[in-house]
């Protein structure tokens, strides 16, 4: 029987998934995190990016978006607190793509440099989850 880790990731306004995973890829602050059971215990940030979870007896992985937030890992539990959480399957693409087009507008717009920041913010958000809707039909 394969090792597995049980994997929790908890937005502000629910429980977005909760069960076994035989591995696990976190949007890290320094790049990609591949985390498997038994894995040292860590506590870091995360970027908004996919995270994906390779489930017992699954071929395709499970992708759920994340904004951002905290990442705990034990041995045999893996914990994301994140800002924002959704699953890959119920993104809208038109709605994000929307999205990215009203940040790049702000970014070009703002003045200051506080208002610049949280356009480029709004702006890599919908980019990370354009690229989770393209992991989720089988892109790269």
């Amino acid at each position: 029987m394969p090792l597995r880790v049980h994997v929790d990731v908890v937005s502000a306004e629910e429980l977005i998934f909760s069960g076994e995973a035989e591995f696990a890829v976190f949007p890290g602050e320094a790049g990609e995190l591949g985390i498997y059971p038994r894995h040292t215990p860590l506590l870091t940030r995360v970027k908004p990016g996919a995270i994906r979870l390779k489930i017992p007896d699954r071929n395709e992985y499970e992708l759920v978006y994340v904004s951002g937030g905290i990442l705990e890992v034990q041995p045999t539990l893996i914990t994301l607190l994140a800002d924002t959480a959704i699953r890959a399957k119920s993104l809208d693409e038109a709605e994000a793509l929307k999205a990215k087009q009203q940040a790049e507008e702000a970014a070009k717009l703002q003045q200051t440099d506080v208002n610049y920041a949280a356009a480029e913010a709004e702006l890599a958000k919908s980019i990370a989850q354009l690229q989770t809707i393209k992991k989720g039909r089988g892109g790269h």
